[in-house]
């Protein structure tokens, strides 16, 4: 009677191992959640990108549905999304960019010759901004409803299908808002 409880017991293991990962292929890898998600944009006070005189605060995140949009010039996948965000600004869609933990002169430089898809950047040199966000690394993007709270979080490349498939269907839906 041992010996043959000995022997399903590698039958069982193997059954559950099969059962954990059959569960996991029907899992969302690319969302991250987030305790933000319905919260008010973190307070912060940063420096333009265009103008550095000029203070930024969250009540530029209100009035309107936006992305808000961490990227980096050291981000690669930044190079990639870049197209798509300009592509997406151009069609009236308000983008504001934080550029995460950057030097000023090589942000200028990359909007210079890639074009620039933010209506505004802030500059978040030390992070913090980012950090308060939750943001793992760049990039990433927000959307914020009009009232200036965080309706989604999208880590990684930010391209037509994440827009058509995640972001624009909340936006026509309304979700977050009151």
């Amino acid at each position: 009677m041992k010996k043959s409880l000995w022997g399903v017991i590698p039958l069982l293991i193997f059954v559950a191992l099969v059962v954990m990962l059959y569960r996991g292929l029907g899992r969302d890898t690319e969302t991250l959640p987030s305790a933000l998600v319905g919260q008010p944009v973190p307070a912060f006070s940063l420096p333009s990108l265009i103008d550095d005189q000029r203070q930024l605060d969250p009540a530029l995140l209100k009035g309107e549905w936006t992305l808000l949009n961490v990227w980096a010039t050291w981000c690669p996948t930044c190079y990639v999304e870049h197209p798509y965000l300009v592509d997406v600004a151009q069609q009236g869609v308000r983008i504001i960019g934080v550029n995460y933990k950057d030097k000023r002169d090589k942000a200028l430089q990359y909007l210079a010759d890639l074009g620039n898809p933010y209506r505004e950047v802030i500059v978040d040199q030390r992070g913090d901004f980012a950090m308060d966000l939750g943001v793992y690394g760049a990039p990433e993007t927000f959307l914020i409803n009009p009232q200036g709270r965080i309706v989604l979080r999208f880590a990684g490349e930010f391209n037509q299908s994440v827009w058509q498939e995640r972001f624009l269907p909340l936006i026509e839906a309304g979700e977050g808002a009151p």
